[in-house]
Protein backbone atom coordinates (compact mmCIF):
# COMPACT_ATOMS: atom_id res chain seq x y z
CA UNK A 1 0.00 0.00 0.00
CA UNK A 2 1.32 3.27 -1.26
CA UNK A 3 1.58 5.95 1.39
CA UNK A 4 3.29 9.54 1.38
CA UNK A 5 4.71 8.87 4.78
CA UNK A 6 5.24 5.35 4.54
CA UNK A 7 5.41 2.30 2.44
CA UNK A 8 4.76 -1.42 3.24
CA UNK A 9 7.55 -3.55 2.54
CA UNK A 10 6.61 -5.91 -0.16
CA UNK A 11 6.35 -9.15 1.31
CA UNK A 12 8.36 -12.37 -0.54
CA UNK A 13 6.37 -15.29 -1.41
CA UNK A 14 7.94 -17.32 1.52
CA UNK A 15 7.07 -14.60 3.89
CA UNK A 16 3.55 -14.80 2.41
CA UNK A 17 3.70 -18.47 3.08
CA UNK A 18 4.83 -18.09 6.91
CA UNK A 19 1.85 -15.78 7.12
CA UNK A 20 -0.39 -18.22 6.01
CA UNK A 21 1.11 -20.81 9.01
CA UNK A 22 0.89 -18.67 11.33
CA UNK A 23 -2.72 -18.30 10.44
CA UNK A 24 -2.53 -14.10 10.40
CA UNK A 25 -4.29 -12.07 7.62
CA UNK A 26 -2.36 -11.50 4.61
CA UNK A 27 -3.99 -8.82 3.52
CA UNK A 28 -3.90 -6.85 6.73
CA UNK A 29 -0.13 -7.60 6.66
CA UNK A 30 0.40 -6.34 3.16
CA UNK A 31 -0.86 -3.00 4.55
CA UNK A 32 0.69 -3.07 7.99
CA UNK A 33 4.39 -2.38 9.28
CA UNK A 34 7.12 -4.18 8.34
CA UNK A 35 7.81 -5.30 12.15
CA UNK A 36 4.51 -7.14 12.00
CA UNK A 37 5.35 -8.61 8.76
CA UNK A 38 8.56 -10.15 10.35
CA UNK A 39 6.53 -11.06 13.69
CA UNK A 40 4.00 -13.04 12.18
CA UNK A 41 6.24 -14.36 9.85
CA UNK A 42 8.58 -16.03 12.22
CA UNK A 43 5.75 -17.09 14.36
CA UNK A 44 4.94 -19.28 10.98
CA UNK A 45 8.29 -20.22 11.06
CA UNK A 46 7.97 -21.75 14.25
CA UNK A 47 4.64 -23.40 13.45
CA UNK A 48 6.79 -24.63 10.21
CA UNK A 49 9.51 -25.93 12.15
CA UNK A 50 7.37 -27.70 14.72
CA UNK A 51 5.21 -29.93 11.73
CA UNK A 52 9.03 -30.67 10.50
CA UNK A 53 10.31 -32.00 13.51
CA UNK A 54 7.16 -33.79 13.85
CA UNK A 55 7.71 -35.67 10.45
CA UNK A 56 10.81 -36.67 11.37
CA UNK A 57 9.88 -37.71 15.25
CA UNK A 58 6.73 -39.29 13.61
CA UNK A 59 8.92 -41.06 10.56
CA UNK A 60 11.43 -42.38 12.84
CA UNK A 61 9.09 -43.71 15.67
CA UNK A 62 7.32 -45.66 13.26
CA UNK A 63 10.35 -47.10 11.47
CA UNK A 64 11.66 -48.13 15.15
CA UNK A 65 8.62 -50.11 15.91
CA UNK A 66 7.66 -51.93 12.67
CA UNK A 67 11.01 -52.51 11.08
CA UNK A 68 12.23 -56.10 11.02
CA UNK A 69 13.98 -57.01 14.62
CA UNK A 70 17.64 -58.44 14.41
CA UNK A 71 21.10 -56.98 15.99
CA UNK A 72 20.71 -54.36 17.10
CA UNK A 73 24.45 -53.51 15.67
CA UNK A 74 23.25 -54.52 12.10
CA UNK A 75 22.42 -51.45 10.98
CA UNK A 76 20.40 -52.55 7.70
CA UNK A 77 17.99 -50.40 6.39
CA UNK A 78 14.77 -51.93 5.66
CA UNK A 79 13.44 -50.13 2.52
CA UNK A 80 9.76 -51.05 2.68
CA UNK A 81 9.46 -50.03 6.06
CA UNK A 82 11.60 -46.60 5.31
CA UNK A 83 8.91 -45.91 2.44
CA UNK A 84 5.80 -46.48 4.87
CA UNK A 85 7.95 -44.64 7.68
CA UNK A 86 7.98 -41.63 5.09
CA UNK A 87 4.57 -41.34 3.86
CA UNK A 88 3.94 -41.83 7.81
CA UNK A 89 6.34 -39.03 8.72
CA UNK A 90 4.59 -36.83 6.10
CA UNK A 91 1.02 -37.27 7.58
CA UNK A 92 2.03 -36.99 11.06
CA UNK A 93 3.85 -33.67 10.03
CA UNK A 94 1.08 -32.29 8.97
CA UNK A 95 -1.44 -33.03 11.45
CA UNK A 96 0.49 -31.53 14.07
CA UNK A 97 1.32 -28.38 11.88
CA UNK A 98 -2.49 -28.18 11.48
CA UNK A 99 -3.15 -28.35 15.02
CA UNK A 100 -0.17 -25.86 16.41
CA UNK A 101 -1.59 -23.78 13.12
CA UNK A 102 -5.08 -24.11 14.95
CA UNK A 103 -3.21 -22.95 18.62
CA UNK A 104 -1.62 -19.89 17.34
CA UNK A 105 -4.28 -18.87 15.22
CA UNK A 106 -6.82 -19.07 18.01
CA UNK A 107 -4.31 -17.71 20.91
CA UNK A 108 -5.38 -13.46 21.25
CA UNK A 109 -3.93 -11.10 22.51
CA UNK A 110 -5.07 -10.91 25.56
CA UNK A 111 -4.73 -7.25 27.30
CA UNK A 112 -2.86 -5.83 24.72
CA UNK A 113 0.02 -5.10 26.63
CA UNK A 114 3.60 -7.05 27.06
CA UNK A 115 3.22 -8.46 30.96
CA UNK A 116 1.47 -11.63 30.87
CA UNK A 117 -1.71 -11.51 33.46
CA UNK A 118 -3.39 -14.28 35.71
CA UNK A 119 -6.13 -14.36 33.66
CA UNK A 120 -4.56 -14.53 29.88
CA UNK A 121 -2.14 -17.66 31.78
CA UNK A 122 -5.74 -19.44 32.79
CA UNK A 123 -7.19 -18.87 29.46
CA UNK A 124 -4.45 -20.25 27.76
CA UNK A 125 -3.98 -23.37 29.76
CA UNK A 126 -6.01 -25.45 27.60
CA UNK A 127 -3.45 -24.29 24.57
CA UNK A 128 -0.22 -24.80 26.92
CA UNK A 129 -1.38 -28.62 27.69
CA UNK A 130 -1.49 -29.68 23.93
CA UNK A 131 1.79 -27.93 23.38
CA UNK A 132 2.83 -30.00 26.41
CA UNK A 133 1.51 -33.16 24.29
CA UNK A 134 2.81 -32.33 21.63
CA UNK A 135 6.34 -31.44 22.49
CA UNK A 136 6.60 -34.30 24.76
CA UNK A 137 5.72 -36.88 21.29
CA UNK A 138 8.20 -34.99 19.50
CA UNK A 139 11.10 -34.82 21.90
CA UNK A 140 11.47 -38.78 22.62
CA UNK A 141 11.85 -40.21 19.10
CA UNK A 142 14.52 -37.31 18.78
CA UNK A 143 15.92 -38.18 21.84
CA UNK A 144 16.82 -41.85 21.44
CA UNK A 145 17.83 -41.19 17.71
CA UNK A 146 20.52 -38.71 19.21
CA UNK A 147 21.50 -41.64 21.56
CA UNK A 148 21.39 -44.19 18.85
CA UNK A 149 24.81 -45.47 18.85
CA UNK A 150 25.03 -45.89 22.75
CA UNK A 151 21.75 -46.95 22.79
CA UNK A 152 22.38 -49.42 19.89
CA UNK A 153 25.20 -51.04 21.95
CA UNK A 154 23.66 -51.34 24.78
CA UNK A 155 20.66 -53.52 23.41
CA UNK A 156 23.42 -55.77 21.67
CA UNK A 157 24.50 -56.61 25.06
CA UNK A 158 20.95 -56.96 26.54
CA UNK A 159 19.94 -59.37 23.89
CA UNK A 160 23.24 -61.37 24.00
CA UNK A 161 22.77 -61.97 27.49
CA UNK A 162 18.59 -62.55 27.59
CA UNK A 163 19.70 -64.83 24.99
CA UNK A 164 21.95 -67.01 26.89
CA UNK A 165 19.12 -66.87 29.65
CA UNK A 166 16.65 -67.96 27.38
CA UNK A 167 18.92 -71.11 26.06
CA UNK A 168 19.48 -71.84 29.67
CA UNK A 169 16.23 -72.20 30.14
CA UNK A 170 15.18 -74.22 27.04
CA UNK A 171 17.81 -76.71 27.44
CA UNK A 172 16.22 -77.00 31.09
CA UNK A 173 13.27 -77.65 29.76
CA UNK A 174 14.40 -80.20 27.27
CA UNK A 175 16.89 -82.29 30.13
CA UNK A 176 14.66 -84.39 31.21
CA UNK A 177 13.04 -85.72 28.42
CA UNK A 178 16.66 -86.55 26.79
CA UNK A 179 18.19 -87.90 29.98
CA UNK A 180 14.99 -90.60 29.60
CA UNK A 181 15.96 -91.38 25.87
CA UNK A 182 19.53 -91.52 26.84
CA UNK A 183 19.14 -93.93 29.72
CA UNK A 184 17.27 -96.25 27.00
CA UNK A 185 19.59 -96.04 24.97
CA UNK A 186 22.36 -96.68 27.80
CA UNK A 187 20.77 -99.19 28.76
CA UNK A 188 20.40 -101.15 25.65
CA UNK A 189 24.12 -100.71 24.85
CA UNK A 190 24.99 -101.70 28.17
CA UNK A 191 23.75 -105.11 27.79
CA UNK A 192 24.25 -105.66 24.16
CA UNK A 193 28.67 -104.73 25.20
CA UNK A 194 27.80 -107.36 28.14
CA UNK A 195 27.23 -110.19 25.49
CA UNK A 196 29.85 -108.49 23.10
CA UNK A 197 32.19 -109.03 26.27
CA UNK A 198 31.16 -112.92 26.80
CA UNK A 199 31.50 -113.51 23.33
CA UNK A 200 35.09 -112.38 23.12
CA UNK A 201 35.84 -113.67 26.76
CA UNK A 202 34.44 -117.12 24.64
CA UNK A 203 36.73 -116.92 21.77
CA UNK A 204 39.62 -115.91 23.84
CA UNK A 205 39.37 -119.67 25.83
CA UNK A 206 38.45 -121.24 22.45
CA UNK A 207 41.33 -119.86 20.48
CA UNK A 208 43.63 -121.16 24.30
CA UNK A 209 42.15 -124.43 24.52
CA UNK A 210 43.28 -124.72 20.71
CA UNK A 211 46.49 -123.82 21.29
CA UNK A 212 46.76 -126.15 24.43
CA UNK A 213 46.63 -123.64 27.09
CA UNK A 214 44.23 -125.63 29.07
CA UNK A 215 45.47 -129.29 28.44
CA UNK A 216 46.05 -131.49 25.08
CA UNK A 217 46.17 -128.94 21.82
CA UNK A 218 43.75 -129.46 19.38
CA UNK A 219 39.88 -129.75 18.55
CA UNK A 220 39.18 -132.11 22.00
CA UNK A 221 36.19 -132.41 23.34
CA UNK A 222 36.57 -128.91 25.37
CA UNK A 223 37.50 -127.08 22.60
CA UNK A 224 34.32 -128.08 21.12
CA UNK A 225 32.15 -127.17 24.40
CA UNK A 226 33.68 -123.80 24.30
CA UNK A 227 33.21 -123.25 20.27
CA UNK A 228 29.13 -124.45 21.09
CA UNK A 229 29.27 -121.83 24.11
CA UNK A 230 30.81 -118.87 21.77
CA UNK A 231 28.41 -119.79 18.87
CA UNK A 232 25.44 -120.16 21.72
CA UNK A 233 26.46 -116.72 22.60
CA UNK A 234 26.45 -115.30 19.27
CA UNK A 235 23.09 -116.23 18.73
CA UNK A 236 22.09 -114.47 21.63
CA UNK A 237 23.69 -111.59 20.81
CA UNK A 238 21.33 -111.75 17.34
CA UNK A 239 18.34 -112.37 18.60
CA UNK A 240 19.15 -109.74 21.33
CA UNK A 241 19.54 -107.82 18.29
CA UNK A 242 16.52 -108.38 16.23
CA UNK A 243 14.46 -107.76 19.83
CA UNK A 244 15.74 -104.39 20.51
CA UNK A 245 16.37 -103.38 17.06
CA UNK A 246 12.86 -101.44 16.39
CA UNK A 247 12.97 -100.10 19.98
CA UNK A 248 17.00 -98.71 19.30
CA UNK A 249 15.45 -97.40 16.05
CA UNK A 250 12.34 -95.73 17.69
CA UNK A 251 14.56 -94.29 20.74
CA UNK A 252 17.06 -92.97 18.09
CA UNK A 253 14.60 -91.44 16.05
CA UNK A 254 12.99 -89.86 19.00
CA UNK A 255 16.15 -88.02 19.74
CA UNK A 256 17.21 -86.84 16.32
CA UNK A 257 13.49 -85.53 16.19
CA UNK A 258 13.99 -84.03 19.89
CA UNK A 259 17.33 -81.89 18.81
CA UNK A 260 15.50 -81.01 16.00
CA UNK A 261 12.71 -79.62 18.04
CA UNK A 262 15.31 -77.95 20.98
CA UNK A 263 17.63 -76.44 17.56
CA UNK A 264 13.98 -74.65 16.48
CA UNK A 265 13.54 -73.75 20.41
CA UNK A 266 16.85 -72.15 20.35
CA UNK A 267 16.44 -70.48 17.36
CA UNK A 268 13.26 -68.83 18.19
CA UNK A 269 15.28 -67.79 21.35
CA UNK A 270 17.32 -65.80 19.09
CA UNK A 271 13.98 -63.83 17.31
CA UNK A 272 12.83 -63.58 20.64
CA UNK A 273 16.33 -61.93 22.10
CA UNK A 274 16.68 -59.86 19.03
CA UNK A 275 12.76 -58.37 19.64
CA UNK A 276 14.31 -56.72 22.72
CA UNK A 277 14.31 -53.29 20.13
CA UNK A 278 10.84 -51.77 20.68
CA UNK A 279 10.53 -48.07 20.70
CA UNK A 280 9.62 -48.29 24.54
CA UNK A 281 12.79 -50.28 25.43
CA UNK A 282 14.91 -47.98 23.55
CA UNK A 283 13.16 -44.62 25.39
CA UNK A 284 14.02 -46.78 28.92
CA UNK A 285 17.53 -46.70 27.57
CA UNK A 286 17.77 -43.35 26.55
CA UNK A 287 16.18 -42.13 29.59
CA UNK A 288 19.22 -44.70 31.37
CA UNK A 289 22.21 -43.37 29.43
CA UNK A 290 21.47 -39.55 29.62
CA UNK A 291 20.26 -39.35 32.95
CA UNK A 292 17.14 -37.43 34.71
CA UNK A 293 18.60 -34.49 33.64
CA UNK A 294 19.97 -34.31 30.25
CA UNK A 295 16.80 -35.77 29.24
CA UNK A 296 14.62 -33.17 31.13
CA UNK A 297 16.76 -30.68 29.36
CA UNK A 298 15.88 -32.55 26.05
CA UNK A 299 12.50 -32.25 26.36
CA UNK A 300 12.22 -28.66 27.93
CA UNK A 301 14.07 -27.73 24.88
CA UNK A 302 10.92 -28.87 22.47
CA UNK A 303 8.69 -27.51 25.42
CA UNK A 304 10.16 -24.39 24.95
CA UNK A 305 9.85 -24.57 20.55
CA UNK A 306 6.44 -25.63 21.10
CA UNK A 307 5.22 -23.25 23.83
CA UNK A 308 7.20 -19.76 22.44
CA UNK A 309 4.06 -18.79 19.88
CA UNK A 310 1.35 -19.15 22.44
CA UNK A 311 3.64 -17.13 24.97
CA UNK A 312 4.93 -15.00 22.47
CA UNK A 313 1.25 -13.90 21.15
CA UNK A 314 -0.15 -13.26 24.96
CA UNK A 315 3.31 -11.02 24.99
CA UNK A 316 2.55 -8.75 22.31
CA UNK A 317 1.68 -5.38 22.25
CA UNK A 318 -1.12 -4.14 19.88
CA UNK A 319 0.30 -2.72 16.74
CA UNK A 320 -1.07 -1.36 13.83
CA UNK A 321 -2.35 -5.53 12.88
CA UNK A 322 -4.77 -5.61 15.44
CA UNK A 323 -6.09 -1.75 14.83
CA UNK A 324 -6.74 -2.34 11.19
CA UNK A 325 -7.87 -5.68 11.90
CA UNK A 326 -10.26 -4.04 14.40
CA UNK A 327 -11.11 -1.73 11.81
CA UNK A 328 -11.86 -4.16 9.15
CA UNK A 329 -13.95 -6.03 11.56
CA UNK A 330 -15.75 -3.24 12.29
CA UNK A 331 -16.48 -2.28 8.59
CA UNK A 332 -17.29 -5.56 7.82
CA UNK A 333 -20.19 -5.76 10.80
CA UNK A 334 -21.31 -2.21 9.80
CA UNK A 335 -21.42 -3.46 6.51
CA UNK A 336 -23.67 -6.77 7.31
CA UNK A 337 -25.89 -4.58 9.76
CA UNK A 338 -24.57 -5.46 13.37
CA UNK A 339 -24.81 -3.41 15.88
CA UNK A 340 -22.73 -4.14 19.29
CA UNK A 341 -23.13 -2.03 22.46
CA UNK A 342 -20.67 -3.09 25.04
CA UNK A 343 -21.63 -3.85 28.40
CA UNK A 344 -24.55 -2.75 27.73
CA UNK A 345 -26.71 -4.62 30.73
CA UNK A 346 -25.79 -6.94 33.73
CA UNK A 347 -27.23 -10.50 33.71
CA UNK A 348 -28.61 -12.40 36.69
CA UNK A 349 -24.93 -13.46 37.88
CA UNK A 350 -24.02 -9.46 37.46
CA UNK A 351 -21.83 -9.79 34.57
CA UNK A 352 -21.85 -7.42 32.30
CA UNK A 353 -22.98 -8.40 28.64
CA UNK A 354 -22.87 -6.49 25.17
CA UNK A 355 -26.26 -6.30 23.07
CA UNK A 356 -26.03 -7.82 19.47
CA UNK A 357 -28.21 -6.08 17.54
CA UNK A 358 -28.56 -7.28 14.16
CA UNK A 359 -29.84 -4.53 11.51
CA UNK A 360 -30.29 -6.48 8.62
CA UNK A 361 -32.47 -9.22 10.12
CA UNK A 362 -34.55 -6.69 12.00
CA UNK A 363 -35.09 -5.07 9.09
CA UNK A 364 -36.15 -8.89 7.69
CA UNK A 365 -38.33 -9.25 10.78
CA UNK A 366 -39.72 -5.66 10.18
CA UNK A 367 -41.09 -6.38 6.66
CA UNK A 368 -42.14 -10.01 7.52
CA UNK A 369 -44.10 -8.57 10.20
CA UNK A 370 -45.77 -5.39 7.94
CA UNK A 371 -46.69 -7.98 5.14
CA UNK A 372 -48.56 -10.17 7.35
CA UNK A 373 -49.89 -7.41 8.51
CA UNK A 374 -51.18 -5.89 5.12
CA UNK A 375 -52.17 -9.85 4.16
CA UNK A 376 -54.52 -9.71 7.40
CA UNK A 377 -56.12 -6.01 6.56
CA UNK A 378 -56.98 -7.02 3.39
CA UNK A 379 -58.34 -10.29 4.26
CA UNK A 380 -60.76 -8.11 6.99
CA UNK A 381 -61.62 -6.18 4.05
CA UNK A 382 -62.27 -8.89 1.63
CA UNK A 383 -64.64 -10.28 3.91
CA UNK A 384 -66.25 -7.23 5.02
CA UNK A 385 -66.89 -6.73 1.18
CA UNK A 386 -68.11 -9.89 0.65
CA UNK A 387 -70.51 -9.96 3.95
CA UNK A 388 -71.83 -6.15 1.97
CA UNK A 389 -72.23 -7.94 -1.06
CA UNK A 390 -74.37 -10.65 0.22
CA UNK A 391 -76.36 -8.53 2.21
CA UNK A 392 -77.36 -6.74 -1.19
CA UNK A 393 -78.32 -10.63 -2.74
CA UNK A 394 -80.36 -11.34 0.43
CA UNK A 395 -82.32 -7.90 0.27
CA UNK A 396 -82.79 -8.09 -3.70
CA UNK A 397 -84.00 -12.10 -3.46
CA UNK A 398 -85.70 -12.53 -0.41
CA UNK A 399 -87.26 -15.04 -1.29
CA UNK A 400 -84.86 -17.15 -2.30
CA UNK A 401 -83.20 -17.18 1.35
CA UNK A 402 -86.80 -18.27 3.03
CA UNK A 403 -87.48 -21.82 2.46
CA UNK A 404 -91.04 -22.85 2.92
CA UNK A 405 -92.04 -24.53 6.43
Amino acid sequence: MERAYYESPKPSKIMQLLWKAAGSDGYILRRSTYSDQVKYACLGGIVVATGFMAAIAGGYAIYTIFEPKGSALDGVTHVPTAIMACVFGVIWGLIIFNIDRFIVAATGKGDGTEAITWGEFVNSIPRIIMGLVIAITISKPMEIRMFKSEIDAELHQAQLENRKVYEEKTKANYEERFKTINEDITKIDTDRKGLIERIKKAEQEYTLQLQGKYGTAGNGPLSKALKAQMDKLEQDLAVYDGEHKEELERLTTNRLNLITELDKELAKNEEVASGLDGLLERIKLAHKIAGAWITFFITLLFVVIELTPIFFKMMLIKSPYDFIGDNIKELIKAEEGIQIKYDYYKDKQGQERSLIISHKAKQKIDEKIALMKAQTELSDYIIERWKEKEKENIDANLNNYISEA
